[in-house]
């Protein structure tokens, strides 16, 4: 059996005197969707940030392709096949769309595969290409999402952290951000995703984590906890 792509195990994060969390384990395998559910505060987007090396942890070991990678400078991380869009998009708002999406292959070597990706993500978001002489904080919100996630995919990443990709967007664009996300993994880039619409999150996902206060209190395949009466009354306003 194949090593999982990304294994946390028994990782602790401290911010300062805060446990933020509290020895949690779980794996993620190639090619699936695992999304991380449960209230502000309960330590996912903490998860994201470990994973891709803006957090130390105190305790524990990340592993990538079975390498112990916690330590690692963030940007080695990228090279590695390690991409995270995170919460707020982070884009650079006097920047073009084009060169937002350029700057996502800035450590690639392959520079002749860039042209034709940039055109995989122009596929993704045609709103994007219309825009793309735009300056990036011109963008609608919706938009700003999608430049976020099409600068992570131009690193041709393994893996795609996403983290809350639908905060503060209108119902249908949110519907067609999570249809990319859909198409993303089908064409092989494995996704961990932090969301807090739980509906959504456990829809799209083969395998779904619940995190409470920095531990993880339930998990298992989407499926099964979204017919989880507990789950249900918990997390989905049931």
């Amino acid at each position: 059996m194949s090593a999982p792509l990304l294994e946390f195990r028994d990782v602790n994060v401290h911010y300062g005197a805060i446990h933020a969390l509290k020895g949690i384990s779980f794996s993620v395998e190639q090619g699936k969707i695992l999304a991380l559910v449960g209230a502000n505060g309960a330590g996912k987007s903490t998860t994201l940030r470990a994973a891709s090396g803006m957090l130390p942890i105190s305790k524990g070991g990340v592993y990538f392709e079975g390498r112990k990678i916690d330590g690692t400078r963030a940007d080695r991380l990228v090279s590695m096949g390690i991409s995270h869009a995170p919460e707020g998009r982070g884009i650079f708002a006097n920047m073009t769309v084009e060169e937002n999406l350029t700057l996502g292959a800035f450590l690639r070597k392959d520079k002749s595969a860039i042209a034709p990706d940039l055109e995989r993500v122009f596929e993704l978001f045609p709103r994007l290409k219309e825009r793309i002489w735009q300056n990036a904080g011109t963008l609608s919100g919706g938009e700003q999402q999608m430049l976020a996630i099409g600068r992570a995919l131009m690193a041709r990443p393994k893996i795609l952290l996403l983290d809350e990709p639908s905060l503060g967007l209108a119902p249908q664009i949110i519907e067609k951000i999570f249809e990319i996300i859909v198409k993303v993994n089908e064409t092989g880039t494995t996704v961990l995703l932090v969301e807090q619409n739980a509906l959504l999150a456990l829809e799209v996902a083969h395998y779904a984590l619940v995190l409470e206060t920095g531990k993880v209190v339930a998990q298992g395949p989407s499926r099964k906890l979204l017919e989880s009466e507990e789950i249900r009354k918990a997390y989905l306003g049931d």
